[in-house]
């Protein structure tokens, strides 16, 4: 399976190194977010990680909620729970919990179609910055902290016309940035579409603290800084080839 470089596994449970999570972010998800660095004091694994390993685990249903309770760390041992026929949770050996997943409908186990909708999913997850965010701030004149930049992903849902699927695309259908002081709830919109049809919806909600009235140099520079460690990082794996 694609996801086996991202995460270790033994006995039914898993877990990441600081380097396995932030190669997902970055080779697979295109996702520069500074608290994916393997060398970040604020380091936690991808939430679009932790929902990959999930639906490999335990498939994909028609109707789907994941709801993202906490930020997981290098070497969390981690398993999956089922609650009930509808509810998977993610925890650790504590019995807390970092993602939990509602579903309805049936399952498929296919692992092509598993690794093509995760694969175009975080794809997409991951693009959230520069390329939404940005005019949304722009647009509310709110922007988040651009020393310290934090946005938390929040929960995501999904619901399939059918599952008769092979390769769905996920194209974006809108954003809203809904600012109640200097806290704000990103919700991006995305549909699946396979030869041309819609076979799919959801939302991704993300939320942001600390915002501060927007400062188009500040953001100008946040964004210089996510393109040259984009450029620094690829240009690494270009010079390894």
């Amino acid at each position: 399976m694609f996801l086996n470089p991202y995460f270790s596994t033994q006995n039914q449970q898993f877990e990441f190194t600081r380097q396995q999570a932030s190669h997902f972010a970055k080779k697979v998800a295109g996702d520069f977010n500074p608290i994916h660095d393997e060398e970040s004091k604020r380091f936690c694994v991808p939430g679009d990680l932790l929902f990959a390993v999930l639906l490999q685990q335990r498939g994909i249903s028609q109707k789907m909620r994941f709801d993202f309770a906490g930020m997981v760390s290098e070497g969390v041992t981690l398993h999956i729970e089922s609650r009930s026929n509808d509810q998977q949770v993610v925890v650790d050996a504590t019995g807390k919990e970092y993602l939990r997943m509602t579903h309805q409908g049936e399952t498929h186990h296919c692992p092509e179609l598993i690794e093509h909708i995760v694969t175009n999913y975080v794809q997409f997850s991951g693009k959230n910055f520069p390329h939404i965010m940005v005019p949304l701030m722009e647009e509310k004149q709110m922007m988040i902290n651009c020393q310290r930049p934090l946005v938390i992903y929040e929960s995501m849902e999904v619901e399939f016309e059918r599952l008769d699927l092979t390769r769905p695309e996920v194209e974006f259908s809108g954003a809203t940035f809904a600012v109640d002081g200097k806290r704000g709830v990103v919700t991006l919109n995305f549909t699946f579409k396979q030869d041309g049809d819609v076979v799919g919806h959801g939302r991704k909600r993300m939320v942001a603290t600390g915002l501060k009235p927007y400062c188009q140099v500040s953001v100008d520079d946040l964004v210089a800084r996510f393109n040259s460690r984009k450029a620094d990082f690829l240009k690494q794996f270009d010079c390894a080839a």
